[in-house]
């Protein structure tokens, strides 16, 4: 079991940014996939989480509206879509598999993490 995160970069605050979680080794609507998010001095942070079922869950309330979790089974990827970017939103983000194939906010419940990508949002 493997994920591997890309996509981030500096992006200006109001800017865009889309992330990918690539999996291996398993169907990625098998397990729950969850993106985390992680700055320097704090504990990492559930920031969404599509389910195997096609449940989706949003757990910063300020990323709501802004942020959007997508599957494409095809290409055994989940994308973390982010709009309107906020200096706020800059940290280290981390896609992880949970085998209990349901979503959850707690890293310690995620089984398998990919290498983390970072983003940074500043003029």
């Amino acid at each position: 079991v493997q994920l591997q995160a890309s996509g981030g970069g500096l992006v200006q605050p109001g800017g865009s940014l889309r992330l990918s979680c690539v999996v291996r080794g398993f169907r990625v609507d098998y397990y729950a996939i969850g993106w985390f998010r992680q700055v320097p001095g704090k504990e990492r942070e559930g920031v969404s989480c599509i389910s195997s079922g096609d449940g989706i869950n949003y757990y910063v309330d300020s990323e709501k509206g802004r942020f959007t979790t997508l599957r494409d089974n095809a290409e055994g990827t989940v994308y973390l879509q982010m709009n309107s970017l906020k200096p706020e939103d800059t940290a280290v983000y981390y896609c992880a598999a949970t085998f209990s194939r349901t979503c959850s906010p707690h890293m310690t419940d995620y089984n398998s993490w990919g290498q983390g990508t970072q983003v940074t949002v500043s003029s």
